[in-house]
């Protein structure tokens, strides 16, 4: 397989998760169309062009040729230049490595990233709130975003893996996008009555019985084992954790428990003030599991590879 047509996988697969649907995606994706149409011939020069046909802004190649053939992938949670030092160092050990993939995003798909907050907007408004609403939420917390990035030195992953010669690809929203689909599906299937129930579901599956035996299993960060459950929002996507005047809004439309990887203090004290339910499955783990749902469509459709392990990854096999 090529790096390319991993990309091109990726992406369709990221799609066929969203939360929001099909449909809104598409509609985002004639938005930006939109935009690039209005543009001078000079600013469309500085058009982030791939974005009009991936939606997903923390996921793309970042560095190496893209019709390159790979046949081992190492893969991370995080992938920083001390990561990219390592690969090299097994390159020359004789190790055989055709390509890095990382799930948080660097270099161009870090700077660009608080871009990819914008789809939580018709994630809340899928879930009851208001699109209006909505979407001056998502706008604040958009800009707050925004501002951390800007005095940040972005390329230095992306000079590291361009100084070694080592290609480098990102894989954040399209792996976060199925952990939400798969979790929301397998919850609503088992219509758990208490939130013990929901844990119950969680600790079902390898990558979070791997978190458990280091001390990094599921728990109940707001409620008790018998808290009736309500509503169940799976909030996993969309970038980083979302703003916290959500929390009020998606109490009003019902929703009585969230599953999220990890939350702020500042976050669990607002859900808490509406009182809602709070389980946390766990960052890495829930990070893990997404990328492996994600690496099992592409072993499916594209054949076998060698995954080598590193920076928080590991990976799980499932058999459909």
């Amino acid at each position: 397989m090529k790096i390319q047509e991993i990309q091109d996988l990726f992406i369709k697969e990221g799609i066929a998760t969203d939360p929001r649907g099909k449909e809104a995606v598409d509609f985002d994706l004639k938005k930006r169309k939109s935009k690039f149409d209005e543009l001078s011939d000079e600013k469309k020069k500085l058009f982030d062009v791939e974005s009009l046909t991936n939606p997903y802004y923390d996921s793309r190649i970042l560095y190496g040729n893209k019709n390159s053939e790979v046949k081992s992938v190492l893969v991370g949670i995080d992938v920083e230049t001390p990561e990219i030092t390592l690969a090299q160092q097994l390159i020359n050990s004789g190790k055989k490595i055709d390509l890095i993939i990382a799930h948080h995003p660097e270099g161009y798909a870090y700077s660009t990233f608080s871009q990819v907050v914008e789809m939580q907007a018709d994630i809340l408004h899928k879930y009851g709130v208001p699109i209006n609403i909505a979407e001056k939420i998502i706008c604040e917390r958009q800009n707050e975003v925004c501002r951390s990035i800007l005095p940040q030195n972005n390329e230095r992953v992306y000079d590291a893996a361009k100084l070694l010669n080592i290609p480098l690809m990102t894989a954040h929203t399209v792996a976060d996008n199925h952990v939400v689909a798969f979790l929301q599906e397998k919850i609503e299937m088992s219509s758990p009555n208490f939130l013990k129930d929901i844990v119950k579901i969680l600790n079902e599956f390898p990558e979070y019985q791997h978190a458990a035996s280091i001390n990094s299993k599921p728990f109940i960060l707001s409620g008790n084992d018998y808290s009736r459950c309500g509503k169940i929002f799976v909030d996993m996507t969309g970038g980083t954790e979302g703003p916290i005047e959500a929390f009020q809004n998606l109490s009003k439309t019902g929703v009585g428990t969230l599953v999220s990887m990890h939350l702020s203090s500042k976050a669990v004290k607002e859900a808490e003030k509406y009182h809602m339910n709070i389980v946390l499955a766990g960052h890495i783990s829930s990070d893990n599991l997404g990328l492996n749902l994600l690496f099992d469509k592409l072993e499916k459709s594209l054949g076998k590879i060698e995954f080598l392990e590193f920076s928080g990854f590991r990976r799980f096999r499932r058999n459909s």
